[in-house]
């Protein structure tokens, strides 16, 4: 489940710093009773960046297989084998 909290609670730095490293997800930072910010550990941003750059290569692959940039693997392993003599 979220976390969210009060921008009045960010003066316990901390404290925020803790729930950031124990809950391992975002945690949601509102203002007025209204999203504002978003604040997380660097482990989690690091595989939140991590997750997105495969989802990404993903969707380029998926767009190349649409497009038909792709060879069939026992085609191109024999094409490569017979120019590399292997």
């Amino acid at each position: 489940m979220p976390q969210i909290i009060p921008i009045r609670d960010l003066k316990n730095t901390s404290e925020i710093s803790e729930l950031c490293h124990q809950s391992e997800e975002p945690v949601f930072v509102t203002k007025n009773g209204y999203g504002d910010m978003v604040i997380m550990s660097m482990e989690t941003y690091e595989k939140t960046m991590y997750l997105n750059q495969v989802y990404q290569a993903v969707e380029v692959a998926e767009k190349e297989i649409e497009e038909c940039k792709t060879l069939d693997a026992k085609k191109a392993f024999k094409e490569l084998r017979s120019k590399y003599g292997i």
